[in-house]
């Protein structure tokens, strides 16, 4: 079975490097490594010469905003047309485990979605996160299920589904149709993949020792950065879907006097 892994980038330079660091070390290496880098003109050259060899695709932003659904598109393009068998993605500052792909690999079958654990790191220590310790620093977040090693976990809840580390057969890829382009900026593509992948059938599926650990960044609580895409993005999934994802982040919103709901319509929109 070939094995791609697909990336997006832009920026988190050294969330990339140590991912590409975290690939190398793993006890199976990729196949295919695809970077696809979101109009960052520097991603060539940071990982040139490093092992695993990144293939860089590039797409532009759309209006300003990171095209997070047709970058994964694209990058799964790029590796199915290398010849993978096995699409695993990985968001930009998530390190895999040393068994991740192995585990994604020995769990893989078509009609089924694929979700390792993944524990969120505190900030890295001085001089950097060390491979080794990784898994000392965090537990698997506990929002998600947590299999043992070896073990699999199926008919899991489409909700629960993350982007961070995910993986499926290339058949299974055709069979969901890949994300909607038509979300654009942050927030409810993968909600939409994963709506979508169930309504095809497609089974979500827990795996034992594949984890993967998110490493430190900045962010806000609730992420009032993305509360224009969080909006936008969440009325095209009520749409298309009849119910709002990100309720939890919305009502936080409206506690801060940013957002207010409509019952009469049941929208969201910015206050």
């Amino acid at each position: 079975m070939r094995t791609a892994v697909i990336t997006l980038a832009a920026g988190r330079h050294a969330h990339l490097l140590l991912q590409q660091d975290g690939l190398a070390a793993g006890t199976r290496a990729p196949d295919s490594y695809v970077v696809v880098s979101m109009a960052d003109d520097r991603i060539g050259a940071l990982t040139a010469g490093r092992k695993p060899a990144a293939e860089v695709v590039t797409v532009p932003l759309d209006d300003g905003r990171l095209p997070l659904a047709a970058a994964r598109n694209a990058g799964a393009a790029r590796a199915l047309a290398s010849g993978a068998d096995l699409l695993v993605f990985l968001d930009v500052d998530c390190v895999p485990g040393p068994g991740l792909l192995a585990a994604y690999a020995g769990a893989a079958r078509d009609g089924a979605l694929l979700c390792g654990t993944v524990a969120y790191l505190p900030p890295a220590p001085a001089g950097g996160y060390r491979l080794d310790a990784l898994p000392g620093l965090a537990p698997p977040h506990p929002a998600r299920p947590a299999p043992r090693d070896g073990q699999v976990l199926r008919g899991g809840d489409p909700a629960l589904f993350w982007s961070l580390s995910f993986a499926l057969t290339s058949a299974t890829w055709h069979r969901t149709g890949g994300f909607c382009e038509a979300y654009s900026g942050y927030g409810a593509e993968d909600t939409d993949f994963a709506a979508t992948a169930a309504e095809r059938g497609v089974d979500l599926w827990w795996v034992g020792g594949a984890p993967a650990y998110h490493q430190h960044h900045p962010t806000r609580h609730p992420p009032v950065q993305h509360l224009d895409d969080i909006l936008r993005n969440g009325a095209l999934y009520r749409e298309r879907w009849g119910t709002w994802p990100m309720e939890g982040w919305l009502r936080e919103f409206a506690g801060l006097g940013l957002a207010a709901y409509e019952p009469a319509t049941g929208t969201w929109h910015r206050r």
